[in-house]
C-alpha cells in the first residue's frame, strides 16, 4: 500500500478542455442555510452531519428557519455543487452541463441566473407541478444537516433525453458525474447515461452520496454500479454500504477494495474508487493498488461550514480528471476545494481560484 501527498507519478499529456466536456444530471435545489442549534434539530427530528428527504413533519421547517435565523440563500444540490466547482476550475466557459428539473417561478430564476454567472450550461426540464426544490441546511458549530424538499426536481423524467439537442450534450461529453441523490427520481436516466459513457468507452463517475441511499435505494444503485468507473464516498457512506453488502469488514481501505472489485460492465477499464474521511486521509483504490493522500491541515476555528465540502472535493477532482491529470493531482485538487469550502458559508468560492 502506497501512502502519499506527493508521490512521484508518470507524466500524461494534458487534454485541451472542449465546451460541454462534463455533463452531470442532478436534483437542482435552493439551499436555504442557516447558523443553527441542536435544540432546533431536536424540534425536527434532525441529526448533524447527515443527509435525509423532508417528510410531512418538515414542511414547516423552511418558515420556521426564515422566521428564527438569518437565512443565506446559496444554488445547491450535490451534482450542481460538484458541477459549479469543477467548472469554476476548469476555466474554459461552458466546460461543463447540468441537467435538472425546477419550476420558472422565484428560486428557479435565480438557480438558473447563479449557474448563468458560473458558466454552467444549465439546460433545465421545466414543470410546473412542484415548486422549485429547496433544502435546508442547519449548521452547528462545523456538523451540518440537510433536509431537502425535492419538489420539482423530483419531476424529472427520461424525457428529458428524448430531445434531441440534450441528447446532442450527452453524446458530446466525455465524462459525466451523476450523484447518488437522483436515484430517488429517475434512475432510469442514470441508467441511460451511464451506459452510453460504457458503450463509446467515456468515463462515468458516481457518488454514494449519502447511507440512506446505500440501504433503501440499493437495487437501483447497483443496476448503475456496473458501468461505474470511477466512485466517490464519504467514511459513513461506505461504512453503511459495506455492512449492506455483508462485506465482513469495517476496514475501510478493505471496503475500498471490495467495491471496486464489483462486478464491471467494461472489465479493461477497472474501478477506481475514493474514499474521504474528513481530517483523515483519503483512500483511493485504483488499479487494485491502495493509496492514502493527506488531506489539508486546518485548524477547527477556521472551517465556518462543512456542507458542500465534499461535493466540493469531487468538483476539484474532476477539474483535474478532464485534464488528463494524474491520480494524485485529481486528489490534490479535490482537498484544495474541500479546504476551500469549509472555509466559507454554503458552497460558494471566490471569483479566481489559486490552486497551484
Amino acid at each position: 500500500m502506497a501512502d502519499t501527498g506527493d508521490a512521484p507519478s508518470v507524466k500524461k499529456p494534458k487534454i485541451a478542455i472542449r465546451e460541454g466536456c462534463l455533463l452531470g444530471y442532478g436534483n437542482p435545489l435552493l439551499d436555504i442555510s442557516v447558523q443553527g442549534n441542536t435544540e432546533f434539530l431536536e424540534k425536527y427530528d434532525l441529526k448533524a452531519d447527515n443527509a435525509i428527504l423532508a417528510e410531512d413533519k418538515h414542511k414547516g421547517m423552511y418558515d420556521d428557519m426564515t422566521e428564527t435565523f438569518d437565512v443565506e440563500y446559496v444554488p445547491g444540490g450535490a451534482t450542481l455543487n460538484s458541477i459549479r466547482i469543477a467548472q469554476w476550475l476548469c476555466g474554459e466557459p461552458n466546460a461543463t452541463t447540468y441537467f435538472g428539473c425546477i419550476n420558472e417561478d422565484k428560486y428557479g430564476k435565480i438557480l438558473c441566473e447563479k449557474a448563468k454567472n458560473d458558466n454552467v450550461n444549465f439546460v433545465y426540464q421545466k414543470t410546473d407541478k412542484e415548486p422549485t426544490g429547496t433544502c435546508a441546511v442547519i449548521v452547528t458549530g462545523t456538523s451540518r444537516s440537510l433536509c431537502a424538499n425535492l419538489a420539482a426536481a423530483n419531476c424529472f423524467t427520461e424525457e428529458h433525453l428524448d430531445v434531441e439537442e440534450n441528447w446532442n450534450l450527452v453524446e458530446k461529453a466525455k465524462y459525466y458525474y451523476i450523484s447518488g441523490f437522483p436515484l430517488t427520481v429517475c434512475p432510469s436516466a442514470i441508467l441511460r447515461i451511464a451506459k452510453h459513457s460504457g458503450e463509446k468507452g467515456k468515463t462515468f463517475t458516481t457518488n454514494l452520496s449519502a447511507p440512506f441511499l446505500c440501504q433503501f435505494f440499493k437495487d437501483p444503485m447497483m443496476q448503475v454500479m456496473p458501468y461505474v468507473d470511477i466512485l466517490f464516498g464519504n467514511e459513513t457512506e461506505a461504512d453503511t454500504f459495506a455492512k449492506e453488502h455483508d462485506f465482513g469488514t469495517t476496514d475501510r481501505k478493505e471496503i475500498a477494495k471490495k467495491i471496486a472489485a464489483l462486478p464491471k460492465d467494461n472489465k479493461d477499464k477497472p474501478r477506481t474508487v475514493v474514499i474521504t474521511q474528513g481530517a483523515d486521509p483519503v483512500i483511493v483504490v485504483k488499479d487494485g493498488e491502495v493509496t492514502e493522500y493527506p488531506v489539508i491541515p486546518i485548524k477547527p476555528k477556521d472551517i465556518l461550514d462543512t456542507n458542500g465540502a465534499g461535493d466540493a472535493f469531487v468538483g476539484g477532482y474532476l477539474a483535474q480528471l478532464v485534464k488528463g491529470e494524474s491520480e494524485a493531482k485529481c486528489v490534490k485538487c479535490g482537498n484544495y476545494a474541500a479546504n476551500l469550502v469549509i472555509q466559507r458559508s454554503g458552497c460558494t468560492f471566490p471569483d479566481v481560484p489559486d490552486f497551484e
